[in-house]
């Protein structure tokens, strides 16, 4: 089955000799638009990728205005986000206790920092940066889709609506970088980490979340991983591999958290449904990770003693600026 949009051969981005194996062949489960998608791993660095891959000009198709991210980052006017966690302590401090001290719940997200500035790369429509300013931040934000950029703009704050290569460089330099879900989609994530590399302050911390795709959950459903997202996804990290791309981008790692959440492992179940024709139950299962809501307390059990062994399919990364 042909791709329907233009798509490039890349090699790895690391400068390694062009010897890659294949690793799986996948579609585009989003959106189902036609074709298949191959995800090689190359035997000298064993970081793996997409490939052959949409252009970066073919790529927005992939990217329509009703994109989960684009949608599910809105903010209601006048209305700041409270996280999960905080909703929970002003209501159960008991269920906090147990959830902040024994699980340590939701505690890897951030560095401890006083507010100073933040830049957001794929901000999306603009709830992290609305949720950072009220806490006493200066923000900016940086988004490829015009729609959700107009949107986070009109919250009141600087986006520039485009790629992080188009992005102009800022008159000040940032105390904190933060990107949720993103650096896989970069076309030239080393590139990137370098801009923002020049974007930082010297004992600037940047913090950023990806898929783990050294986790149990990519073996065990292959291409029907939830977290695979193609084509939309480039590249596929390990704790290993992240270690070297962002070395790589001029940015040393300091810690990596493995996210307490088992929300892929149940979408993904989702998928397997779908594929042996149950589509309503899996779909069900494939929305999962937008309305859990309460199901992630109920499973974090789980999902704290997987997070132990590395064995969850989300890790956080906190990386300073190398000296």
């Amino acid at each position: 089955m042909s791709n329907p949009f233009p798509t490039e051969d890349v090699a790895c981005p690391l400068g390694c000799h062009r010897h890659d194996e294949t690793i799986l062949v996948g579609q585009d489960r989003i959106h189902d638009l036609p074709g298949q998608f191959v995800v090689v791993k190359c035997k000298q660095c064993g970081l793996m990728r997409t490939n052959p891959r949409p252009t970066p000009q073919s790529m927005a198709n992939y990217y329509p205005d009703d994109y989960g991210p684009y949608l599910g980052t809105r903010v209601a006017a006048n209305v700041v986000q409270v996280p999960v966690v905080e909703k929970v302590a002003f209501y159960k401090k008991p269920i906090r206790y147990i959830f902040k001290h024994f699980f340590q719940f939701n505690t890897e997200v951030m560095p401890p920092l006083p507010p100073g500035r933040m830049l957001e790369i794929g901000c999306a429509s603009g709830s992290f940066l609305h949720h950072m300013s009220a806490r006493g931040w200066q923000v900016q934000g940086i988004e490829f889709s015009a729609k959700a950029a107009e949107v986070a703009s009109g919250l009141g704050y600087p986006v520039h609506a485009g790629s992080l290569e188009t992005a102009p460089q800022p008159a000040e330099a940032f105390d904190l970088i933060v990107g949720w879900m993103v650096l896989e989609h970069l076309h030239d994530p080393i590139a990137g980490l370098k801009k923002l590399r020049n974007c930082a302050k010297s004992d600037a911390w940047l913090v950023l979340s990806v898929p783990n795709a050294g986790s149990v959950e990519f073996r065990l459903f292959g291409n029907r991983w939830y977290a695979l997202q193609l084509p939309n996804h480039l590249y596929h990290f390990t704790p290993n591999t992240i270690r070297r791309v962002l070395d790589a981008g001029g940015w040393k790692v300091e810690k990596i958290h493995h996210q307490r959440v088992l929300s892929n492992l149940i979408a993904s179940t989702g998928y397997v449904l779908i594929d042996k024709g149950y589509p309503r139950l899996g779909r069900k299962l494939v929305d999962y990770p937008v309305r859990s809501g309460w199901g992630n307390f109920i499973l974090y059990p789980l999902a704290w003693l997987l997070s132990q062994f590395g064995q969850t399919g989300r890790m956080t990364i906190w990386a300073r600026v190398k000296s």
